[in-house]
């Protein structure tokens, strides 16, 4: 609705309805494949969840309201899958954020190769992690022949039991997922360091403050809504990890490594338990909404 010259409504110009009903009939196929490929399944799964679907006994399928979501609070399984989760994603997200500014700022100043070093360290990011999984696992942590274990060795450290000794397998797909997922918090950092306003940094070196001073009382506050966002993607994303640590360790030894989203596909698709694989994942889009409306209200709150 426009307003007139004295105020009162007048009907929008039939161009600009036009333009409206063009602009709904552009998007509207979009649209759609948007609720065909996203949303509709999201639904089917919280609709499943409510039901008994059990491929190795089909008969006792039912209705079953919340009764996988009962048994979900009552599965030992379910709360060893969430700490897992809980360590995983807490270490993988510190350390992504700490080792990409470190290295974010120490190619803020120019030097020579510094293109080369560049393109090198966004390169983890390219690869596919399944890729990254086997590559850990057949080529770097294998004991005595892998890379890394061989250095091991020849430090004298010893060889370690990377993927097949529960805390090793933990702290090794950790590592896995950092040096993979480093190099995206290492592009945000450096580029909003770039698009950082020298005055600030000029007034702090002339108060004769030293390195670790203009970094924590400058640069970093500064920086502060680019750190919040790596935060919020790089949590998601280790939420919903899969691929790396299925092909690295497929969630063992046991269960060492395995967190939610692995043991939602493993009741899922290898006890054929639908119905409360269903309930799991559900459970697993829950806790990822929830922490990121937490993030991003943190954000707003502090713009």
């Amino acid at each position: 609705m426009f307003k007139g010259a004295d105020g009162g409504k007048r009907l929008r110009p039939a161009y600009i309805r036009k333009q409206e009903r063009f602009g709904f009939a552009m998007i509207t196929p979009s649209m759609i494949f948007l609720f065909i490929m996203a949303a509709f399944p999201l639904i089917m799964l919280i609709v499943m969840s409510g039901f008994r679907i059990d491929l190795t006994y089909p008969a006792g399928n039912r209705w079953v309201g919340l009764g996988n979501y009962v048994e979900m609070m009552r599965d030992p399984r379910f709360r060893h899958a969430i700490q897992i989760t809980a360590i995983y994603t807490f270490s993988t997200v510190l350390l992504q954020i700490v080792t990409g500014l470190a290295m974010a700022m120490a190619f803020l100043k120019s030097f020579r190769g510094q293109g080369i070093l560049r393109v090198s360290v966004l390169l983890p990011m390219i690869l596919a992690p399944v890729v990254v999984g086997l590559a850990f696992r057949t080529m770097i942590m294998t004991p005595e022949y892998g890379i890394l274990d061989y250095l091991f060795i020849i430090v004298g450290l010893g060889s370690k039991p990377w993927l097949v000794a529960p805390n090793w397998a933990l702290f090794s797909v950790i590592i896995i997922h950092t040096w993979q997922w480093t190099p995206f918090a290492f592009l945000v950092f450096l580029a909003s360091l770039h698009a950082l306003p020298p005055d600030p940094l000029e007034a702090a070196q002339l108060d004769a403050r030293n390195a670790w001073q203009r970094f924590r009382h400058v640069i970093l506050p500064m920086i502060r809504p680019a750190v919040v966002i790596v935060i919020i993607f790089r949590t998601m994303i280790a939420l919903r990890a899969f691929a790396a640590i299925f092909s690295a360790t497929g969630g063992g030894p046991g269960t060492a490594t395995e967190i939610l989203n692995l043991y939602t596909y493993r009741e899922s698709f290898n006890s054929l338990n639908l119905g409360y694989g269903a309930a799991l994942g559900t459970s697993l889009l829950v806790i990822t909404v929830v922490i990121s409306v937490i993030f991003f209200r943190m954000r707003q709150s502090r713009m």
